[in-house]
């Protein structure tokens, strides 16, 4: 059997937090890859070093090219430009398209039966370029999305209400960016929906500041944007894959008839085991939540023929 391998494209912010997630739940050996010399180098063998003091073995390596990753089970891929501020997703696209297109060949032409995990945005865009050049079927490229934003509606429900994180659920459909669509009627704390305990305006104003999440910590951070949650969100989305957990989780999936959409990624609750997105999980929508679905969902395809393939 031997140890998972975990290769993490991207050793910026988002890849390193990720590399240290990953290790420190000792989930898979981690490889942290990036075109700077030293830095992959120089984070793995910092990371390796914190293993005794917070007592995992995971064996973490960085390098600046694609040999070392060899047969991974899992891709995680953050390498790209991030967002500035003033800086919508879609400015990204044409940044990151040739870094997403290359990275995949090198990744797939040595873990042809790896499972891909994008994180690079604008999201949903990404992960769709990923599937095509891949070749791999839907089951196995997906993006992380989802799980970031209702963890962002999660913290906030929590604040409003002064209660544990743990006990809140929260349920978002759509692209990932200003026009994801919150579905409040669905969000628990302890099984109650939020809408029986939060007064509408309040939620009306948490649901606006979960979209705009992003945004928000980039324009206190100046340069760069958020890492700690997106990469424990990517780690959670991993660690459900590689011990088959079975775990309802809101990912950029391929969708195929699912919610009405056709060839297009988008964020939906999944079922997330060893073979990738086992399952997309319909949920019944009202008309109104409905058309808030398709408004995301003609966005994220304007993005998508952006990329003219």
């Amino acid at each position: 059997m031997g140890r998972k391998k975990i290769t993490i494209v991207g050793a910026g912010n988002v890849g390193a937090t990720a590399a240290h997630w990953a290790a420190e739940k000792e989930i898979g050996d981690v490889v942290l890859v990036d075109i700077i010399e030293g830095v992959p180098q120089g984070k793995a063998l910092d990371l390796l070093e914190a293993g005794p003091v917070e007592g995992f073995d995971t064996k973490v390596i960085g390098t600046n090219g694609y040999d070392e990753t060899v047969d991974s089970d899992i891709v995680i891929i953050t390498s790209g430009f991030p967002r500035q501020p003033g800086m919508s997703r879609e400015d990204l696209l044409e940044k990151n398209r040739e870094i997403i297109q290359s990275v995949t060949n090198e990744i797939v032409t040595r873990s042809p039966n790896c499972i891909i995990i994008m994180v690079t945005n604008p999201l949903d865009t990404m992960v769709y370029l990923a599937k095509k050049v891949s070749g791999f079927p839907k089951n196995r490229v997906m993006g992380m999305a989802g799980i970031l934003d209702t963890a962002r509606l999660r913290t906030f429900i929590a604040i409003e209400l002064n209660v544990s994180v743990e006990d809140t659920q929260a349920f978002i459909l759509g692209g990932h960016g200003d026009d994801m669509v919150p579905i409040p009627r669905y969000c628990t704390v302890a099984g109650v929906p939020i809408t029986q305990l939060i007064a509408k305006e309040k939620i009306d104003k948490i649901v606006e500041r979960t979209r705009k999440g992003g945004g928000e910590i980039v324009s206190l951070l100046k340069k760069g944007s958020a890492f700690y949650s997106p990469s424990a969100s990517a780690i959670q989305m991993a660690e459900a894959i590689l011990k088959d957990k079975k775990r309802i989780v809101p990912c950029a999936a391929y969708l195929e008839g699912e919610y009405g959409l056709n060839d297009i990624y988008f964020g939906v609750p999944v079922k997330l085991g060893s073979n990738g997105v086992e399952e997309v999980i319909e949920v019944e929508l009202t008309d109104e939540e409905k058309a808030a679905v398709q408004k995301s969902a003609d966005v994220v395809k304007k993005s998508i023929a952006e990329l003219k393939l």
